[in-house]
Parts: C-alpha cells; structure tokens; sequence
C-alpha cells in the first residue's frame, strides 16, 4: 500500500496508514530479535508462561480481567487548583524523580536538564561515569547554568556573571574575584540532589535533605528490572507532547485496554486484541500486560519457547507518573507532569530507547529512508521515524483527544463523577493510591 500523497487525506488516514506500517516494523523487529537475540525477556520464565496462560484463557472464554467492583471518581480531582497545588508538592516537589535512562547520558561529559517539577534540575555524567544531579542555579544570583535540554560539557558557565563549575558541581572560577571579595569555593558549589543510577534508571530526589532508596522505592520490581537490559539501551528520540488536559486524565489513558477494539480499532486495534489484561500491584506501583495478536503464534509451541516480549505489551506504572515500556529490545519512557498549577493543561514527555543492535539497524533503516521514500516497506524494512510517529500519533491524536474532552465536561462543574468499572483495575489502584497519599478518603463504590 502506497500513501496516496496526490490525494486530500485526514489525520486519521496518516495514522491508519502508519499502524498499518507499524504491523511491518513489529514483523521486522521480531526477525532482528531472533537474528541477535536481544528481544527475549528475561522475566522468570514461569511467571511468563503463567500470565501467558491467562491471557490466552481470557480469550477463549472471551472475558477480562475482573477487579470485582465498579468506583465512582470525583471529577473536581482533574479541575481544583488547591489539589493540583497539593500534588505538585506532594508528587513532584518532594517524590523521587525519574528523569531518564542511562542512554540520555551516554557518556562521560554528557548532560541533561529538567524543569517539569518546579525545581530545575541538572544530571550530569562525570569523567569517571558517575551520575550527578544538582539544582540548575548559580550560586551567586541563581541563573541556569545549564540552558539546553542535553549535550555535552565538562564546565557549565553561567550566563550572568560567568561563575563556572565542574561536571561534579565544584565551583572552579570566579571572574574578578578581587573585586567581588572573598568566597570559599569548596563551599560554594552546586547544590547537589540526591541521585542513583540503577538498572538503567536515573532517579533524582528534587530536595536536598531527602534520602534516596531505589530498593525501597520499588520494591520487588528492583529485583525485575535489571534483567531486561535498560542499561545498555541507548537513546533513538524524544518527543513532547502539551494537551489542555489534566495529568491524571493523560495517566488514565494507560491504565485499561477497553477502549483498544474502539478508540484504536483502525490503528492500535489491529496490533492488539485490547480488552484483555494481567494485572499485578507492587506497592504504589503495578504491572499491566495485554496480548498483542503474536501470541496465536505461542499456542504453537512449546511452552519453553513461549516469550512474554514475542506476544504481549508490557507496561509498569511507576507512581505516580510514569509508565515504563520496556524489553531486551526496547523501553518507551513516558513521564507526565502537570503544567505550572494548572489542572487543566499537562505535558508528557516520551523517550525512545533500543538496544545497541537494533538501534545500529534503525539507523541504517533510517538513512536508506532518507534517500528513498520513508515509508517504503516493499522489503520489509521501516525507518525509525515511521515508527515513532506511529505511538507519538497514537496518544497525541487519539488518546489525548478523548482525555481533552473530559476536562472540558469536568470542568463544566455539571458532570460529578464518573466510573471505573471492573475491567479496569489499574485505575482502581492509582487513583485509590493517590488518594491515600493526599490523605483523602478512598474512592467509594458505584
């Protein structure tokens, strides 16, 4: 199917025609996973073939999974400026931060910044690979030292007065330092954060005085991750997406696959059966797998043979706004965060990550895209772009509409609530957690 680019199309005939491409770059994926051996998921094996099972029973008796009980959630959640106050303190300003993977400072002078929790941070790799994170201010009158997103320095000048500072956060120079009197340089350098690089992930706590406890933070899942190779993944892309809706809307659109055989029916319908789901909570944070149409394939052949990444979409939510897609092939790191106090209005970032073979093969896939036409799969090969522009689309074009007009209904003050029903457990338990951490009674049955 060639895209008719002679022809009036609408934005769903671009996403049609790139789902229906994305099936091709999934097909291509899988033949590379099994050429280099880096697609296999190494989640224990029986855990894999047990959520298999399940999921493959819930399609043949055609039901879902079932939480038992209906809650009714309060719409004034999406739209209090008071709450959204609360949040920001409570979620953002004084929560761990999950800022990245280990790809986005690949190596040693690389750099990253971030101000999507209201203290700007700066995470930083020094010359011996250590990760660092500080507060983006001058410590003589508070200017970024850093103004870019990421890049590659070993010194940070500030702009004002050109302090400068070491990729370890040590003050180096003071210009005119004669005139501008004495300073204790070992005294004066950035103020660093607490930060640790484990399994792949950065984390950074945005207070100073907090400790930071990976292990303890995410429990059992801290013993999950390390096996599926984030720390090796290196970064393809990065794409922001700014939607008039509130960052627990955004969120929810992970939490069922109800909605795959509507919303999604001509796009990620095709790829996914949807209204099917493993369920599984760990603390504040929980598991989330659905069967993608791969696993017809499992039933096939052995259960030894059976991969939990050949057949199934995998997604952890890590709370309370992150939701963690990741393989031996590839993560999707999507953060969502609120925007300036304003219930209505969020943003989220997503991060693209493939191990180092497969990132080498979208690269070539990429420059042949360049000289030919990019969404040429007449040999089953597709360009990195196509692939993800096709999950950019997906949540910016169909997920987010939907959730920008639930903020408007909420918003109108008329509808008080709505419903989670019994096939969407994850909602149940971000929203029930999230209550709890504001200190608000639970959600209350429908």
């Amino acid at each position: 199917m060639n895209f008719p680019v002679n022809e009036p199309c609408t934005s769903t005939d671009v996403l049609l025609f790139l789902c229906q491409r994305y099936a091709l770059i999934i097909q291509a994926t899988l033949l590379i996973d099994l050429v280099l051996n880096v697609g296999k998921s190494h989640m224990k094996k029986e855990l894999q073939i047990s959520i298999i099972k399940e999921l493959m029973s819930q399609l043949d008796e055609g039901r879902n999974v079932d939480a038992g009980v209906q809650f009714k959630m309060p719409t004034d959640s999406y739209v209090c400026p008071e709450r959204a106050s609360r949040e920001q303190q409570e979620f953002f300003r004084n929560h761990p931060q999950l800022i990245g993977l280990s790809g986005d400072l690949p190596s040693p002078g690389s750099y990253l910044t971030n101000d999507d929790i209201g203290v700007p941070i700066l995470a930083t790799r020094d010359k011996d690979g250590v990760f660092h994170a500080f507060l983006n201010a001058c410590r003589h009158r508070s200017v970024k030292v850093a103004q870019e997103e990421r890049g590659t320095k070993n010194v940070f000048t500030c702009p004002f007065h050109h302090w400068s500072y070491a990729n370890t956060g040590n003050l180096l120079t003071i210009p005119n330092n004669d005139h501008f009197g004495d300073v204790d340089k070992s005294c004066m350098g950035l103020v660093e954060l607490p930060a640790v690089e484990q399994s792949g992930l950065l984390w950074v706590h945005p207070n100073p005085q907090a400790s930071l406890d990976v292990d303890e933070l995410l429990g059992p899942l801290a013993e999950e991750f390390p096996s599926f190779g984030m720390q090796t993944q290196v970064s393809v892309g990065q794409t922001t997406i700014e939607k008039n809706l509130n960052w627990k809307f955004a969120n929810d659109t992970f939490g069922e696959t109800y909605h795959f055989g509507k919303l999604h029916k001509d796009t990620l319908g095709r790829l996914y059966y949807g209204n099917n789901l493993h369920f599984e909570e760990f603390g504040r944070h929980h598991r989330f797998v659905t069967a993608n149409r791969g696993i017809d394939a499992m039933r096939t052949l052995p259960e030894s043979d059976w991969d939990i990444g050949k057949c199934t979409f995998v997604l952890y939510h890590l709370f309370p706004n992150v939701q963690l897609i990741t393989s031996r092939a590839s993560t999707t790191l999507i953060r969502i965060y609120p925007s300036n106090n304003n219930p209505g209005q969020s943003v989220t970032r997503i991060g693209f990550y493939y191990a180092p073979e497969i990132a080498e093969e979208a690269n070539d896939l990429e420059t042949d895209a360049a000289n030919n036409d990019a969404y040429d799969f007449s040999e089953g090969r597709a360009s990195l772009s196509a692939a993800l522009e096709v999950f950019k689309s997906t949540v910016e074009n169909e997920d987010y509409v939907m959730g920008e007009m639930q903020q408007k209904a909420a918003e109108s003050g008329l509808l008080k609530e709505i419903i989670f029903g019994r096939n969407e457990p994850a909602l149940h338990h971000f929203h029930n957690n999230y209550r709890e951490a504001l200190g608000e009674p639970l959600l209350e049955r429908a």
